[in-house]
């Protein structure tokens, strides 16, 4: 494993440069950051053509991606409101989800598992991922990374690590969800992407008794972005809820375990 970027942020973090379009090779193919014109501080980051990331670097609360979204109504349902996270990201990105915590929850702390060196690096000169307040950028494949973290040490665990369409290898079945399971906090939440993602979910069910699928589904025929919350305390359901019915695009909220809705 390199540790290039196993450095700390908030004092120690590097200052960001001005951002600038571009493209590199990176492990999985070709990486290109692009401006949005549409939106001052708006850039997307693609690979393959796919897009992995949207970041607003004058407002990190803003969520581009839909899925991003959902991530964000779950932990804007946690209480207390505004107590900081310990959060382990699996799969970098160009650092949305850090920056939307470091915003909206100050004093969080992150670790951000990036498998993906070259893009990690590029994410890095052009974003500046090492700007955000609090975190730590390692470099690893977060199936095995994950194993060498204290238990008990996060309150919060991000899975969203992908290699174009395709959930990276290693991020489900029963050993990855055990670590996920030791790393938490008894009530801890651990959120997946599920993306364009087709895999079994019978080790989270077995682990994690208290689960939510957030999804887009909503209008017939429209197959939306899904998120999986899953804990082995109870979920925050009725916050959900109410968010998704004022949410636009709307979403909805399918519990399984013990709580559902009547």
């Amino acid at each position: 494993m390199s540790n290039w970027l196993e450095t700390s942020g908030g004092d120690t973090a590097r200052p960001l440069a001005q951002p600038v379009p571009g493209v590199r090779e990176v492990r999985f193919g070709l990486a290109e950051l692009r401006a949005d014109d549409e939106r001052p501080g708006g850039w997307l980051l693609s690979v393959n053509g796919i897009a992995q990331s949207y970041v607003d670097l004058d407002d990190p609360t803003y969520l581009e991606l839909e899925y991003m979204r959902y991530m964000g109504y779950v932990v804007d349902s946690l209480e207390p409101a505004d107590a900081p996270l310990d959060t382990v990201h699996i799969g970098g990105g160009g650092g949305t989800f850090p920056r939307y915590l470091s915003a909206v929850r100050p004093g969080s702390r992150h670790l951000v598992i990036e498998a993906d060196e070259a893009l990690a690096r590029f994410v890095d000169e052009r974003l500046g991922l090492r700007s955000v307040p609090g975190v730590e950028l390692r470099i690893g494949d977060g199936s095995t990374e994950i194993a060498t973290l204290p238990a008990d040490s996060a309150q919060l665990v991000v899975a969203d690590a992908f290699e174009g369409l395709r959930m990276a290898a290693g991020i489900t079945g029963p050993a990855f969800t055990s670590e996920v399971a030791r790393v938490l906090r008894p009530d801890g939440v651990y959120l997946l992407n599920l993306v364009g993602a087709r895999i079994q979910l019978d080790d989270i069910r077995s682990t994690f008794p208290y689960r939510a699928l957030l999804d887009g589904d909503v209008f017939a025929g429209y197959q939306g972005n899904r998120v999986l919350a899953a804990s082995r305390a109870p979920l925050p359901l009725d916050a959900l809820y109410r968010q998704a019915e004022r949410a636009f695009p709307p979403f909805r909220v399918v519990a399984e375990g013990p709580e559902t809705r009547p």
